[in-house]
């Protein structure tokens, strides 16, 4: 057993020990909203937006993108589950403005391996194989994060299977200094119709 899987279960014994009435939850988050947010181990959206167990969804994928899946759970999220408003949160500093499809698709052609990067970009040191499998994935790499964010929010706000009295609020979290900026724009795109 890893240290790691040691770490994770001592941690998961001493919150399971004081659990309390937390197993009473009803499934609908209680707030009635959606996140969609990046998967950087620097963000905690319970903590950036006031949420305790039970409160909200949170759905988090690289970037915070609204890929199909995450628009597939953002759908699930109000038909079954009643969330009324959605948020697209993407953030700072985020590792989806440091590479393009293309230079993921050469690494994972490369090796399967973890790549470094420094000043002059990427690198792949794996011994290989790779696949050139990575090729054909959009990744939805970011190159302007404010346009990423509207963007994301235009492509939920129209897809079929969303209701238009659902808003979609864009922001960016700043990793500096924990602040939500507001995208004008995406909020703009993303109200009631």
């Amino acid at each position: 057993m890893s240290q790691v899987v040691k770490e994770v279960l001592a941690a998961n014994a001493a919150y399971s020990s004081d659990f309390g009435d937390k197993g009473k939850l009803p499934m609908p988050p209680g707030r009635h909203f959606a996140i969609l947010t990046c998967m950087d181990a620097r963000l905690d959206p319970a903590r950036y937006a006031g949420l305790a167990e039970g409160d909200a969804h949170v759905i988090r994928n690289a970037g915070g993108r609204a890929s199909d899946d995450a628009i597939r759970s953002l759908v699930i999220s109000h038909k079954l589950l009643g969330t009324r408003e959605w948020f697209v949160i993407h953030h700072t500093d985020c590792g989806m403005e440091t590479f393009t499809n293309d230079i993921m698709g050469d690494l994972l052609a490369s090796s399967l391996e973890t790549a470094t990067v420094d000043a002059n970009g990427w690198h792949d040191t794996g011994k290989g194989p790779g696949s050139p499998e990575g090729r054909y994935i959009n990744w939805l790499t970011i190159s302007d994060n404010a346009r990423s964010v509207v963007e994301d929010v235009r492509r939920i706000k129209a897809h079929p299977l969303v209701p238009g009295d659902i808003p979609v609020y864009g922001y960016i979290y700043d990793c500096k200094t924990g602040k939500l900026m507001e995208v004008k724009e995406a909020t703009e795109a993303g109200k009631v119709v």
